[in-house]
């Protein structure tokens, strides 16, 4: 089976939605006292290239960003970059950031050929919030040394605002679906395609 190849069009999605997450970035960071892992906007970009590009895209998206980070451009959240960002209690949620674009995809390629707010609400959850914050309580854990179920606790500070992120994305993923209708599905049929179904 051989591997879909990207049009100059997909990539260009692929490199506008890098570019989205690292906007995000600039919008300055939060660590409430006590807590070692920053909320920022980002994760929120995280569930637009998702919902957006769907899960290939999505996922090429985010990597992309992060190898941008490890060499070392400050395109984080308060200006962050380079290596060392991997070595932070952060660095579960940053690992889990394209597997979390790529479950979002993946739902929301399967939400029928019209993005609906509703399936693209769960979708968000179980890929911008399940996946994520099961990848980021183990990075908690292993960088920090606690215990998982309280890295588990330690994760309740993020929840209202990801639950906000959750719904802001999917009203404007169904905006952007809507001027450009097809996008998931396109996305999806090519891969397909590609693979011989």
């Amino acid at each position: 089976m051989s591997t879909p190849r990207l049009s100059s069009r997909d990539l260009a999605l692929v490199a506008t939605f890098a570019g989205v997450v690292a906007a995000l970035g600039l919008v300055p960071a939060f660590v409430p006292p006590g807590f070692t892992v920053p909320i920022t906007a980002q994760s929120m970009g995280v569930m637009l290239a998702g919902a957006v590009l769907g899960a290939r895209r999505g996922f090429l998206a985010v990597l992309l960003l992060l190898v941008l980070v490890a060499v070392g451009l400050p395109l984080l959240a308060g200006g962050r970059g380079g290596l060392g960002v991997f070595a932070t209690p952060s660095v579960g949620f940053l690992v889990g950031w394209p597997i979390a674009a790529f479950m979002i995809g993946w739902l929301s390629e399967r939400g029928g050929s019209t993005y609906r707010l509703t399936w693209g609400v769960v979708a968000n959850i179980l890929g911008g919030i399940v996946v994520l914050y099961a990848a980021g309580i183990v990075g908690i854990a292993a960088v920090t040394g606690v215990s998982m179920q309280t890295a588990t606790v330690s994760t309740w500070v993020f929840l209202p605002g990801d639950l906000v992120k959750v719904v802001l994305a999917a009203l404007v993923a169904r905006g952007v679906h809507a001027a450009y209708p097809g996008l998931l599905s396109r996305a999806s049929d090519s891969e397909r395609t590609s693979a011989g179904v």
